[in-house]
């Protein structure tokens, strides 16, 4: 049988960078990669199951996309393969509804908040002009399953004709009203964080939600600014999800208070901000990668022991 160290899936253009600098690090440390896209699926598939080949590693950023994946997925976990984001995990993680609740249970602020369910479960909802009142104007309207790039997210709602309007739009999904969260400023930047959870470790990352541009946080930005608070509640957040890699956004607000706004993204972009203007710092990246291989490395060595 040929073994890999660890198995990348993807099917996303632009992740070309991404995927490439995960192969240069883990090669670089002595670990095998092995890469899986529409172009060998099929193959690969048919070599995991007559034990051709396995992965010690799987990071599949694949499976939402196309069905064959999610299958390669599931017979390598069956393997023994240690898989990055376990799929059951991931689709508890981004029902934005549950992570409302747990998140509420867990001690975090979340924005004022109204879940409602799916049109094609009840057709007419009942929600009061105090209910709206509670929220303010604008407001905001979430699929709470339908995830990625702000799919299915208006936010700027004003009346109750959008949100019956949304509701229609994907009919299968729970929405989610939110409050409209206006952050504080520092030093002339708004106070609203992308933090990731890579493999282990929080590292945040100012993330202007109006122009979705990254800029790096400094240690001397997170003491000034008294923001180690970041760390504590992505914690929370991973401790909750249980996944391996993720992001979060968190505002800072004028009461002082850090509010978690978008509550866990799993299949994080990580176009490099070196290839794309609204891209994510290169550094970060690779950070991001140096900790998956680091998780890689310790697992190895425990496996090893035992």
């Amino acid at each position: 049988m040929e073994k890999f160290d660890l198995g990348v899936a993807f099917v996303w253009e632009y992740d070309d960078y991404f995927i490439s600098l995960i192969e240069e690090i883990f090669q670089n440390s002595g670990l095998s990669t092995f890469l899986v896209s529409y172009y060998n699926i099929s193959e690969i598939k048919g070599r995991i199951i007559s034990k051709e080949l396995s992965f010690n590693f799987y990071l599949d950023r694949a499976w939402d996309v196309e069905v064959e994946f999610e299958e390669l997925g599931k017979i390598l976990a069956k393997r023994k393969t240690y898989i990055f984001n376990p799929y059951a995990k991931v689709l508890h993680a981004i029902d934005k509804a549950s992570m409302h609740l747990e998140f509420i249970t867990a001690g975090l602020h979340v924005p004022h908040s109204i879940i409602i369910p799916p049109h094609s479960e009840v057709e007419d909802i009942l929600i009061s002009v105090d209910d709206l009142a509670i929220l303010g104007r604008p407001f905001i309207i979430k699929p709470c399953n339908t995830t990625g790039g702000g799919i299915g997210v208006v936010t700027g709602a004003e009346t109750l004709k959008e949100i019956i309007e949304e509701r229609i739009t994907n009919s299968d999904d729970k929405y989610i009203l939110q409050e409209k969260i206006y952050p504080s400023f520092f030093n002339g930047k708004r106070a609203w964080f992308r933090c990731f959870w890579a493999f282990g470790k929080t590292i945040p990352v100012w993330w202007d939600d109006q122009t979705h541009l990254y800029t790096e946080l400094t240690q001397d930005e997170i003491e000034r600014f008294r923001l180690r608070k970041l760390f504590h509640i992505t914690k929370i957040i991973a401790d909750i999800t249980q996944l391996d890699f993720f992001s979060t956004e968190i505002a800072f607000t004028h009461n002082e208070k850090f509010v978690v706004i978008d509550y866990v993204n799993d299949q994080c972009d990580m176009r490099l901000s070196s290839r794309h203007f609204d891209g994510v710092p290169d550094n970060v990246v690779r950070m991001i990668i140096t900790n998956m291989l680091r998780k890689v490395l310790s697992i190895k060595k425990l496996q090893k022991n035992n």
